[in-house]
């Protein structure tokens, strides 16, 4: 992993842990101030207010660099946080402590869709983002597991003022170890000047609505958020009518799913490695709900923290493969915005869970109403099932596109995020035996790889070069602004394959970065000294 990686993990454990740890504190003093009912208002109150504003404040985040709204977000939480511990140790009315409460809670929904579109451009491949997602997952279950842990010891020697003062220093510290994080910002082609703020906010949304692909992973995220809504209310009857437990039990039930959380990410991190993200996607969405239903049919503790440790492996699988899909096939410029809506449109999934869950519970029955619920996500899954492969299928093909196009010695030296996004944009043709590809005097309107054959590049009637694969071509115009230098012609005896990269796509990749604009400048030297050589 490298450092710029290791430090963005940091913060994210950092931020995770302590969101757990607050999420135990802030229900405990709910409950004492009003009971259940108290804690339920006060986590609507939360998730509703995150899910409406989050869209608005994405816009930043794809406007600016996105390491500086995570210091932000640290700087903002951790105010919040603090002035929480003060109010609570010096006894002020709840209302001061929920409000600080949703600033905290709207500025954590905006940092996972911002650390979700800066780890592209951390990445040096799309494997290395693969692993990236992987030890996200890792660390997201790992806090989920041990904030409320520390929460718990905190409680029971201090009180709930001090886990509110340690979680603000987790914020500050999450915030503070991004800044001034060394990378290169994707370079972006200059949008409209001027644009509604409203385009800007639904932007997001209809990303995902546009493209089936997206669409298909938040549906069956939405299915997936669904059952997790319901599974909230399903452990605390679980344990307390179903295995007899008691509070405690539910404590132990929660902790099962973290436990799977963690297990599934060390063992997630080496299978989406091989490829396949739609179908372990798939198996992670099916392996969520799937064991739902089988609670029913088990009336032990052991089996049931064993079930919910898979429930834990399944969220780790779908965390992982759709968090990179998502990166991979959305377009740099709207990522956060397209990360905001995927999240807002997963809490709403969420929310209604819990919504359906008790009267559900009260109209079928505990056992019935597991499998009513569980049943939903492999059924969803089954009928997904031609589309994921066919996803599989596409990144399969964009993997091969990424692959021809780091065989440029210009272009491999791009980070990963705009390799990804010239490979989306890469197309493909055929070149007939004796015919040209490009044309000595024309206008320059795409750059050109040699995929197969050994094209000829001929200058004034003369054959200068032979090209093979992996060979780029037709910089020289595009970077120079002048026409064709030469022409370049599939053999009289073969046909030739190339891909192409469009102008715009090519110019602002290459002249995005310093150290690509070198390359580029380099090669258009090479070729500027070839052609003055004299001929042999």
């Amino acid at each position: 992993m490298t450092p710029v990686l290791r430090r963005a993990h940091v913060s994210f454990a950092a931020m995770w842990a302590g969101e757990a740890a607050f999420m135990v504190a802030l229900a405990v003093v709910a409950f004492a101030q009003g009971g259940v009912a108290a804690v339920g208002v006060v986590t609507a109150v939360r998730m509703a207010s995150a899910a409406l504003l989050t869209p608005f404040l994405a816009t930043v985040a794809d406007r600016v660099r996105r390491e500086r709204v995570l210091v932000t977000i640290g700087l903002v939480r951790a105010a919040a946080l603090g002035t929480a511990a003060v109010v609570t140790a010096l006894d002020a009315p709840g209302a001061a402590l929920y409000g600080c409460a949703v600033v905290a809670t709207v500025a954590l929904a905006l940092f996972r869709p911002a650390h979700s579109a800066l780890l592209p451009a951390l990445a040096r491949s799309p494997v290395e983002l693969t692993s990236a997602n992987a030890v996200r997952g890792l660390l997201d279950s790992a806090a989920t597991l041990g904030g409320p842990v520390v929460a718990a010891a905190l409680l029971a020697t201090t009180g709930p003022a001090v886990v509110f003062a340690v979680c603000a220093g987790l914020s500050l510290l999450a915030g503070l170890v991004v800044v001034a994080l060394p990378y290169d910002a994707p370079p972006r082609s200059a949008g409209p000047a001027r644009r509604s703020p409203a385009r800007d906010v639904v932007e997001g949304f209809a990303t995902i609505g546009a493209d089936r692909r997206l669409a298909l992973i938040t549906g069956l995220g939405v299915v997936q958020t669904f059952t997790r809504g319901a599974l909230t209310v399903f452990t605390v009857a679980v344990a307390i009518d179903l295995l007899r437990t008691g509070e405690p039990g539910v404590g132990v039930l929660s902790a099962a799913v973290g436990a799977g959380g963690v297990l599934g990410s060390l063992c997630a991190f080496r299978l989406v490695r091989r490829g396949g993200l739609g179908s372990w996607f798939g198996v992670g969405v099916a392996t969520f709900g799937g064991p739902v239903a089988l609670l029913a049919l088990v009336p032990e503790q052991a089996p049931v923290i064993a079930l919910l440790g898979l429930v834990g492996v399944g969220n780790a699988l779908i965390d992982v493969a759709g968090f990179t899909m998502l990166a991979r096939l959305t377009d740099e410029r709207v990522l956060a915005r397209m990360f905001a809506g995927f999240e807002a449109v997963l809490t709403l999934g969420v929310a209604l869970g819990g919504l359906v869950a008790p009267p559900l519970v009260d109209g079928l029955g505990l056992r019935p109403a597991l499998v009513v619920v569980g049943v939903l996500a492999p059924l969803a899954v089954l009928v997904a099932l031609p589309a994921l492969r066919r996803l599989d299928t596409q990144l399969r093909v964009r993997d091969a596109d990424i692959a021809t196009l780091q065989a440029v010695p210009m272009l491999a030296v791009l980070p990963a995020a705009t390799i990804e996004q010239l490979g989306a944009g890469l197309a493909h043709r055929r070149v007939p035996a004796g015919q040209a590809v490009v044309e000595q005097g024309e206008v320059g309107d795409a750059f050109y790889v040699v995929e197969t054959g050994r094209p000829e590049v001929v200058r004034d009637g003369r054959v200068v070069n032979v090209l093979g694969p992996g060979d780029g071509f037709g910089e020289v115009a595009l970077l120079g602004d002048e026409p064709r230098t030469a022409t370049v012609r599939a053999p009289a005896d073969a046909a030739v394959e190339v891909a192409v990269l469009g102008r715009a796509h090519f110019l602002t990749a290459v002249t995005g970065y310093p150290v690509s604009a070198s390359a580029g400048a380099d090669a258009v030297g090479r070729v500027r000294a070839r052609d003055a050589a004299p001929p042999a």
